[in-house]
């Protein structure tokens, strides 16, 4: 065969190669771009147009990726994103027969900024190699204490810099709360740890504490390099956590996000559950998240997750919400066996040397962790 037909025989089959792709890409574009150019979002389901949520979160997502709503929601929702939502009332089918939890988070739940009663912006002048941030309650004196005592002590440790802070709503008489904040200010002026912002402390104002944090964080401590995030009973093995923390390389504590990951987990429909959350209001599956009881992750994470919040809707559960960022930075939390937000056999529960390979433990008491704590850094304790 002539080299010169060989040769256009190649020359053929590339040009129709190049018409192949050409076809090809142009086939994806329309599949994902609209007649005018812009990127196309997958019409909802009726469920999704049927739950209030779903809408929201698909308003947020045309505001950031297409700059408009969709056709099918032009409206806009509360003008002052703090006023009360009183959209609600019409769009929630169900809204009058919800716990009294939900109508007030749904009135409520576009509202973001609360004045800060209480702020240490000092607290990461040494930037912390670890920041340890600690969900409390306002009558919860003797959880907190009991942190400062054992794993939430600040200073150095192994070397490394440990800084702590509590985080506090509000509590407020409708709660049958006492007048607390005498006790909680002079609390503050003792210890230099607490952050307290002006809103209802409740289950549901969780989310509002994480955004709340994270806020502050990039504000106040945007340098830390680590966070064990967590709630006033767990036991956190800080020793551990700094061991394995140096042992990582650079990439992999760029995206680190670790803890007792939940995963193909989806909203609960019986009203009697503290996790109950009616279709009305939210349909889906819930992405991989990690139990609230307490996670560890990069404070350059910390910065993203920051960034990206404002693009979620916020959501009445505050580990879901977070999971819900981070699928939008395109991330999944990663599961560790060190950490056992649903607690440990029983036989195990006063084993020092369990503890010693763990991460974190929910739930103890502050007597518990006063005694467990004791064993853990106990240097004679020999573990084999």
């Amino acid at each position: 065969m002539p080299v010169a037909f060989r040769k256009a025989q190649v020359l053929y089959v590339m040009m129709m190669l190049n018409v192949f792709v050409c076809v090809l890409m142009s086939v994806l574009w329309n599949l994902g771009h609209d007649k005018s150019g812009r990127r196309a979002v997958q019409a909802p389901t009726e469920a999704e147009r049927g739950s209030f949520w779903n809408r929201e979160q698909r308003r947020l997502d045309f505001i950031y990726n297409l700059t408009e709503l969709p056709d099918w929601s032009n409206d806009t929702g509360p003008l002052n994103p703090c006023d009360p939502d009183y959209r609600v009332h019409t769009q929630i089918s169900d809204y009058n027969s919800l716990p009294q939890r939900f109508q007030d988070f749904l009135l409520h739940m576009h509202c973001r900024t609360y004045p800060m009663l209480i702020n240490q912006p000092h607290v990461c002048e040494d930037t912390p190699f670890l920041l340890l941030v600690v969900k409390s309650l306002t009558p919860h004196f003797d959880r907190r204490q009991a942190i400062r005592e054992t794993w939430g002590r600040a200073g150095v440790l192994a070397n490394r810099t440990v800084a702590t802070v509590f985080l506090l709503g509000n509590t407020m008489s409708i709660d049958h709360f006492p007048d607390l904040l005498p006790m909680l200010g002079h609390e503050a002026e003792l210890h230099n740890d607490l952050l307290q912002w002006d809103y209802r402390d409740t289950f549901f104002n969780l989310t509002l504490k994480e955004i709340l944090f994270l806020e502050w964080f990039s504000q106040n401590c945007p340098h830390a390099q680590y966070i064990l995030k967590g709630d006033d009973d767990v036991l956190v093995n800080t020793l551990r956590i700094i061991d394995f923390l140096e042992g990582l390389s650079e990439n992999q504590s760029r995206d680190l996000f670790i803890g007792d990951v939940i995963s193909n987990a989806g909203p609960h429909r019986n009203r009697k559950l503290k996790y109950f959350i009616p279709e009305s209001v939210f349909v889906g599956q819930y992405p991989p998240y990690a139990g609230g009881g307490g996670y560890l992750y990069s404070g350059d994470l910390a910065l993203r997750l920051h960034s990206v919040s404002p693009q979620v809707v916020l959501y009445p559960i505050d580990d879901v919400y977070t999971g819900m960022c981070l699928k939008k930075l395109g991330l999944v939390p990663e599961k560790h066996s060190g950490f056992k937000t649903f607690d440990i056999e029983e036989r195990y529960k006063y084993n020092t040397c369990v503890y010693r390979r763990l991460m974190l433990v929910h739930s103890r008491t502050p007597q518990e962790l006063l005694k467990i704590w004791s064993g853990i850094v106990r240097p004679e304790l020999d573990c084999l």
